[in-house]
C-alpha cells in the first residue's frame, strides 16, 4: 500500500518579507502551477524582522509581478517561527545576513535545508541584493530581483523534479526503491 504524498515545502526569508522573499514565493507558485504540480507543494515567506508583519507586499513587487504575468498574488507579512524549522523542507535566505538571522531563530529540532536562494543561480549571483534599499542608486533593482529570484527558482525547481522528489515522499523506480531526498 502506498504511504500518502508527502508535499515539497519552500520558505523564503528575507528581512521585511515584502520584496525578495514575497517576490521568490510569487514565482515558485507560478512555477509549480504552470508545471501544473501545486498540489505537491506548499510555499510560503517570512521575515526576520517585525517591522511589516500583515502587510502586503511592496507595491513595486506586485508591479513587476504583473508585468511578468504573476497575478492575482496575495501575501501577509510574517514572522518567521520555530515551527517553520520543522514544517519547511527548505528554508532560503536571500543573503548573509538573512543566513544569521535565520540561524539565530533555528532550533536544535530543525530538519530543514538552509542555505542562501542564490545558490542555485546558474549566472552564480549568490546574494539576492534587498530592492527596497538599492532602488535609490539602481532604478531596475526589482526587476534584477525578479529576474534573479526567477532563474533561481527555476533551477531549484528543476533540480528537485530531477532529483525525482517532486513531493511524491519515496517512490519505486524499476522495482528499487529511492529515497526522495536524492
Amino acid at each position: 500500500m502506498a504511504q500518502e504524498s508527502k508535499k515539497n515545502s519552500v520558505l523564503f526569508v528575507c528581512l521585511g518579507n515584502i520584496c525578495r522573499s514575497t517576490m521568490a514565493e510569487a514565482i515558485l507558485h507560478h512555477l509549480v502551477k504552470e508545471k501544473k504540480v501545486q498540489d505537491k507543494w506548499l510555499i510560503d515567506s517570512a521575515a526576520t524582522a517585525t517591522w511589516n508583519i500583515g502587510s502586503p507586499p511592496d507595491p513595486r513587487t506586485m508591479k513587476v509581478l504583473e508585468k511578468n504575468g504573476i497575478k492575482g498574488y496575495r501575501h501577509e507579512g510574517r514572522l518567521l517561527t520555530r515551527e517553520d524549522f520543522t514544517k519547511f523542507d527548505y528554508i532560503f535566505g536571500m543573503d548573509d545576513d538573512n543566513l544569521i538571522d535565520i540561524d539565530e531563530v533555528k532550533t536544535p529540532q530543525s530538519t530543514a535545508k538552509i542555505e542562501l536562494l542564490g545558490m542555485y543561480d546558474p549566472q552564480k549571483v549568490k546574494i539576492i541584493e534587498d530592492p527596497y534599499y538599492t532602488v535609490h542608486t539602481n532604478k531596475n533593482a526589482f526587476n534584477e530581483v525578479y529576474d534573479q529570484c526567477f532563474r533561481c527558482c527555476t533551477a531549484f525547481l528543476d533540480t528537485v523534479v530531477v532529483d525525482g522528489k517532486q513531493g511524491e515522499g519515496d517512490q519505486e523506480e524499476d522495482g528499487n526503491k529511492t529515497s526522495a531526498n536524492g
